[in-house]
């Protein structure tokens, strides 16, 4: 009796089958079976033989030719803290190479906090968020991170440049459209790589080309219906674009955010710090609700003077991260050292918000002197403490006014000024971006250092150039 059952269950398999599908597993399973019985044939080498191809055998590089001028492969000596003034490849230097904006990176109270949580939890948490890298000073921050940003959650990431690299593929998957400022950073664009959505650039700090990709595609959603229910629309954006150092014109984006119904990402690397009365970012200085904004991420490495990154938005953002952000799934947790550096530096932005002030005045004194360049050209907004210097006029090709530009930056450190040209990785970008000096304003400059620095460029690339 079960034989039957067994043989008309069988039968029954067999008739619901396609036939083409019954013709494939039948090929396939003639293929394994001549696989295993089938007996290689051929000469067997003899041992000298072997060991004659062995000895002739020359494996391939494994990284291939790689030019030694290269500027990703230039190595300086850094011989001393960094602040205002460092010493590189034994110069005493005065720094205009590093993001520390605010000079906290030289402040002793914010080390002295570090150091007790150091005593206290030692050097890292040996684990992810979700497993057992979580400690108190890490909900601290994220509570501390939302207040101060008036939103309702934050969540922490150990490493900036991977926290908008996280976010941006956390919400947008394939099918999805995503506009982009045709110039925002390789983190951004690594994101976008992520998500593995559809893509559309438009022109730099352009919302009327925006506008234009906007409308065309509302123009496709309406001859697809079906397929527009379905695509997610997202605009990314930064708030200081560290590839230019210009503001974005955030009340234009949020307007068409509004009429079109796109999901805005905005990324303060550089702006959370730096801008606005008291360091809220580019929407407390340009008044905009944060509200408007679905997801505001900045790195912590520039004004706050350590590591990691954060996300600030309402609770569904930071809760879909904390299962989705791959940045924070899989990295071990922020060292709680450096979360309480972080903890530290929010406390003196509550306390002296004078800060911002100071550094946006002397942002803009820097902006001033140095578009007196007579063989440099000048870009960037006069708020921002980043700031580009170009070759004015220009060469036949990037690599001709890269070279210059190294040799400008090595002379200007021989000689007691620390500058650095920006560096790219050419031929990953989504467009060749034109080499530059990029200059960091640091709070703690005085006017006397930064004209001294101004004369000793403009002497340096006046005999290079």
């Amino acid at each position: 009796m079960i034989g039957i059952q067994l043989f008309n269950e069988i039968g029954s398999i067999f008739r619901n089958t396609p036939t083409f599908a019954l013709v494939l597993e039948t090929l396939l399973l003639i293929t394994v079976v001549w696989l295993l019985l089938h007996k290689r044939g051929g000469r067997r080498l003899t041992k000298e033989q072997q060991e004659y191809l062995i000895d002739q055998y020359e494996p391939e590089p494994l990284v291939g030719e790689t030019d030694p001028d290269h500027p990703l492969l230039r190595t300086r000596l850094v011989q001393s803290k960094v602040g205002k003034r460092v010493v590189v490849d034994g110069h005493d230097c005065l720094n205009l190479a590093s993001h520390n904006y605010l000079g906290f990176l030289e402040d002793n109270e914010i080390l002295e906090e570090a150091c007790k949580c150091l005593r206290k939890y030692g050097v890292g948490s040996c684990g992810p968020r979700g497993f057992y890298g979580t400690m108190d000073v890490h909900l601290d921050l994220e509570d501390r991170l939302a207040n101060f940003m008036g939103l309702e959650e934050a969540i922490v990431y150990s490493y900036g440049f991977s926290t908008v690299a996280s976010a941006i593929p956390a919400y947008a998957k394939r099918g999805d459209i995503i506009f982009v400022d045709e110039d925002v950073n390789f983190s951004i664009q690594k994101g976008l790589d992520a998500s593995r959505s559809t893509i559309v650039y438009f022109k730099h700090n352009d919302a009327k080309d925006l506008e234009r990709l906007l409308q065309e595609q509302e123009k496709r959603d309406i001859k697809n219906p079906k397929k527009a229910q379905k695509t997610r629309r997202f605009l990314v954006v930064e708030g200081i674009y560290m590839n230019t150092g210009e503001l974005c014109p955030l009340p234009e984006l949020v307007a068409l955010r509004k009429q079109y119904k796109l999901r805005l990402f905005l990324d303060e690397t550089i702006s959370f710090g730096t801008l606005g009365s008291h360091g809220r970012g580019i929407t407390e200085y340009l008044n905009v609700d944060r509200d408007e904004i679905d997801l505001i991420s900045a790195g912590m490495e520039g004004s706050m003077a350590t590591i990691g990154g954060f996300c600030v938005g309402s609770h569904f953002i930071a809760e879909h991260q904390r299962l989705s952000g791959l940045g924070y799934i899989f990295s071990a947790s922020l060292p709680p050292m450096l979360t309480q550096a972080a903890i530290s530096a929010l406390d003196r932005f509550e306390r002296e918000p004078q800060i911002f002030e100071q550094l946006q005045t002397l942002s803009q004194f820097v902006h001033k002197q140095f578009q007196g360049f007579t063989k440099l050209q000048l870009r960037g907004d006069k708020l921002s403490p980043v700031k580009h210097l170009y070759v004015a006029q220009a060469r036949d090709n990037f690599e001709a006014e890269a070279k210059l530009l190294a040799k400008v930056a090595d002379k200007c450190i021989e000689k007691g000024v620390a500058v650095v040209q920006a560096a790219y990785l050419q031929d990953r970008e989504h467009k060749p971006v034109r080499p530059s000096l990029r200059i960091a304003v640091n709070r703690l400059l005085t006017n006397d250092e930064v004209l001294e620095a101004f004369k000793l460029i403009e002497s340096v690339s006046s005999e290079v150039l």
